[in-house]
């Protein structure tokens, strides 16, 4: 079973995977996120290389995403579920283009996470507000 800070970190990396590339942006919000982020207070950073990995080889098998949607959602307690839509809508924002394969792979957090979908309608409108460019 994943701890709740590689649970959270599987979330970032498929995001970040969604599309085929991790960009740079994208990998620069994962590592700022778990730096300031009270939900990483107590999470050693050492760990981080480990569970990337360990999520991207899960993406090699066919049920890849339904693999690890299953062992985020047995992971995390309700209430941190919708902190994994959340910090996974930041990493679909940081580049300030949420790729069409990105929008579907939250479509499908969504679902595997049996979240309210006026939460996450918020939880995007909040990133889009945050990513505005002048």
């Amino acid at each position: 079973m994943l701890s709740k800070h590689d649970a959270l970190i599987h979330c970032m990396v498929l995001t970040s995977a969604a599309d085929s590339r991790m960009s740079d942006t994208e990998l620069d919000a994962i590592r700022g996120i778990i730096a300031n982020l009270p939900v990483f207070r107590d999470y050693d950073v050492a760990g981080l290389g480990e569970a990337a990995r360990d999520c991207l080889g899960m993406l090699d098998d066919e049920d890849g995403i339904d693999l690890i949607l299953a062992r985020v959602k047995e992971a995390l307690p309700a209430r941190l579920r919708e902190t994994a839509y959340a910090l996974c809508v930041e990493v679909a924002a940081s580049d300030l283009h949420a790729s069409e394969e990105e929008l579907n792979l939250l479509q499908i957090v969504r679902q595997k996470l049996e979240l309210d979908r006026l939460i996450c309608a918020g939880i995007e409108r909040g990133a889009r507000a945050r990513f505005a460019l002048v």
